[in-house]
């Protein structure tokens, strides 16, 4: 370094650390506000609405089935594979596999994402309900 300013080599590195940071900041920043509101929902909000819009026709626990198949280990699981669960052939041939992403749009319109789908539901459109219940629903094992 030649002097206090932060000329020289010195400086230059330290400008451009700076620089570096101030950019990462912006870019964690910018990241919080467009993530998935998945990264903000709650699980114990998502339980309330399951009782409330789900919990009549489904199931938490492996193995039980109500109107609907369980939901008990559904992340990661192909559409329609729940044993000894009547499917409709709509959602046998579906290609899905169940995450974040694909149950939201299930569950904002279940019927237009799986088109000759039997389940009666309307879906949610209230998004932080959704992304709530989806929360929930990862925590199923």
């Amino acid at each position: 370094m030649r002097n206090a300013k932060g000329r020289g080599k010195a400086g230059q590195a330290c400008r451009a650390v700076a620089g570096l940071a101030r950019h990462a900041g912006v870019a964690v920043g910018l990241a919080a506000l467009i993530a998935p509101a998945a990264a903000w929902a709650d699980a114990k909000a998502g339980a309330a609405v399951f009782s409330r819009k789900c919990a009549e026709c489904h199931s938490v626990r492996r193995g039980v089935i109500v109107t609907g198949p369980s939901l008990a280990g559904l992340f990661g699981r192909k559409a329609g594979t729940v044993k000894d669960f009547p499917y409709s052939p709509a959602v046998g041939a579906s290609a899905i596999v169940w995450g974040a992403d694909t149950l939201d749009t299930f569950i904002a319109r279940p019927q237009k994402t799986i088109r000759g789908i039997t389940m009666t539901s309307p879906g949610i459109a209230d998004a932080a309900q959704r992304s709530d219940l989806i929360a929930y629903l990862a925590t199923l094992k």
